[in-house]
């Protein structure tokens, strides 16, 4: 495969900035078609963007014979039915996080590569940060010694100010979603804890819906037991006062600790000899790096930089801790 042809199932918000333009930048690669079953808003982010076709039916984008890669980012809802699809007709697959509802579809869809002997891969976009991959190369050089505990805060107000807007608020609503705020914002911290630790021995948590004003509960709280003996605490809360918000992973090890924020810019790190503090700016398309070793796994260049099976893993985390 040459070149890698790239349409897009659900032209949304998270498609403007983070990864839509991406595409036409990264080397042998090119974005073809959109699809949004809104005609109108289908037609205008293709002139916006300069794409040459739009749909507003994802059968008509899955059989254009220029396609040859899907990016799914429609609602979780609708992930596996159009993953499917699309490995049925022999096309890469590119799916947003989280790539389903819940674990049961996950793994249905992680089956579904297996049986069309397809390739997927899921947007856990923070493994090609440099910001994230500094993180991981600490570890790797034992900088803070022997991993110990690791504390992940990540609470917010009622309306978070880390969410895309969209006219209808299905990340609240489960049916759509899978969960909350939870559902939509976990996933990447919880992907960065296994993509540094490894596979997890124990998970276990609880959720409930404090506030009462949305559907979804608003509140989770889980622990993790790595096969390392890594052991990880997260909570997550979605109705504390402005003043109160955080967004804080601490990596606490036999040396020292690693400190840094799942949506900032910086990491900081300190051992019993050092510390320091470094600053990072992201990719102006925050997706990109990603994109570009996924083009290269397409074109069998390279591993895929997040298999549908590490995403079995982290949905199932996401059940025990959502309660499901």
């Amino acid at each position: 495969m040459n070149k890698i042809n790239w349409g897009i199932i659900g032209c949304g918000n998270v498609t403007e900035k983070k990864s839509g333009q991406a595409y036409n930048k990264v080397p042998d690669s090119k974005l073809v078609a959109v699809m949004r079953r809104d005609a109108a808003k289908a037609a205008d982010y293709a002139a916006r963007h300069h794409v040459g076709k739009w749909y507003d039916d994802a059968d008509k984008l899955l059989n254009d014979p220029e396609v040859n890669a899907v990016s799914i980012a429609t609602p979780p809802a609708f992930h596996l039915e159009y993953a499917i699809a699309a490995l049925k007709k022999g096309l890469n697959v590119y799916v947003e996080k989280p790539v389903t509802r819940n674990a049961p579809e996950a793994q249905a869809m992680a089956d579904a590569v297996k049986e069309y002997n397809g390739k997927l891969t899921v947007a856990h976009y923070r493994r090609a940060l440099p910001m994230f991959l500094y993180v991981k190369d600490l570890l790797a050089k034992n900088t803070i010694g022997d991993i110990r505990t690791v504390q992940i805060r990540m609470w917010k107000s009622l309306r978070p100010d880390l969410i895309a807007n969209s006219e209808t608020n299905w990340r609240v609503l489960p049916e759509l979603s899978g969960g909350g705020y939870f559902h939509d914002l976990a996933p990447h911290q919880l992907d960065l804890m296994l993509y540094y630790f490894g596979q997890p021995e124990l998970y276990h948590g609880f959720s409930i819906n404090q506030s009462g004003i949305n559907p979804a509960d608003d509140h989770v709280c889980g622990q993790l037991l790595f096969k390392n003996k890594v052991v990880v605490n997260g909570s997550w809360c979605f109705n504390v006062a402005e003043s109160e918000t955080v967004d804080s992973c601490e990596i606490i090890g036999t040396k020292g600790k690693i400190t840094f924020p799942f949506f900032g810019t910086f990491v900081s790190w300190k051992n019993q000899d050092n510390e320091q503090t470094v600053n990072f700016t992201h990719p102006e398309h925050i997706q990109q790096p990603m994109i570009e070793k996924i083009v290269n796994y397409f074109r069998g260049e390279g591993p895929n930089p997040c298999p549908i099976e590490d995403a079995v893993t982290l949905m199932k985390i996401m059940d025990a801790f959502s309660g499901k």
